[in-house]
């Protein structure tokens, strides 16, 4: 399985036989990263009203759209472009910024070339026992790892620790082009684990195989396309 993180918490993830899923694009002025340029065979939102989790319309070549709060509200399971994609539902930080009430989102996960992997979509609080139940028995999290207008790291971690997913992927932390001012650099997340079971690509596209993934939990740091 290919993936490029396009910065935020948007990624691509492709597999061996060319199939490709884009996680929640974003509006480039908004956050900072550059726009997306590459299309795929499904793209899916957590949300419909948040501008750095949904837009979907700026995926060029007209791909299948899948948004993961209505599969959540709508049994936990839905198929879309030949992909079983299940999600659970989840809120905002109860203090997002332009916000009267916490917005609503879904985080989900999907099987790749033989891989479970689980994105967190844009949840703000501590994971309630059923939605770290979710993340259960996860190859590949897609993390949120900056804090700061997202889960708290102590609660992301219990999570952690309790799922065990065999590689975490950091995303929606501060970087030189997104850079709120109270969102936490990579470091504060890379403090809870040990030296060796952090690996930084030092790219933006890395390739990933079942028998090569860590046999505890490790991570790895993308570089954002630019």
């Amino acid at each position: 399985m290919r993936i490029t993180w396009f910065g935020h918490a948007a990624f691509k993830l492709t597999d061996g036989g060319g199939f490709s899923v884009i996680t929640d694009p974003y509006t480039p002025e908004g956050v900072g990263y550059a726009p997306i340029r590459e299309t795929a065979d499904l793209v899916i939102v957590s949300s419909d009203d948040d501008d750095a989790h949904c837009r979907a319309d700026l995926i060029p070549g007209g791909p299948a759209v899948l948004n993961a709060l209505d599969v959540a509200r709508g049994g936990g399971v839905a198929e879309a472009a030949g992909l079983t994609v299940r999600a659970v539902e989840s809120a905002e930080w109860e203090l997002h910024p332009g916000r009267e009430t916490p917005g609503l989102n879904g985080m989900y996960r999907f099987e790749m070339d033989g891989m479970s992997v689980a994105h967190m979509g844009d949840v703000g609080n501590p994971l309630t026992e059923a939605q770290q139940t979710f993340f259960e028995d996860v190859d590949v999290l897609l993390a949120l790892a900056g804090g700061y207008l997202t889960i708290e790291l102590p609660d992301l971690m219990e999570m952690i620790h309790r799922t065990k997913p065999k590689l975490v992927i950091p995303m929606h932390f501060r970087t030189l082009a997104y850079r709120p001012r109270n969102t936490l650099w990579i470091e504060s997340f890379l403090s809870h684990f040990k030296d060796g079971a952090v690996e930084f690509a030092c790219r933006h596209t890395v390739d990933i195989e079942r028998r090569n993934l860590p046999s505890g939990t490790g991570v790895m740091v993308l570089d954002y396309l630019r």
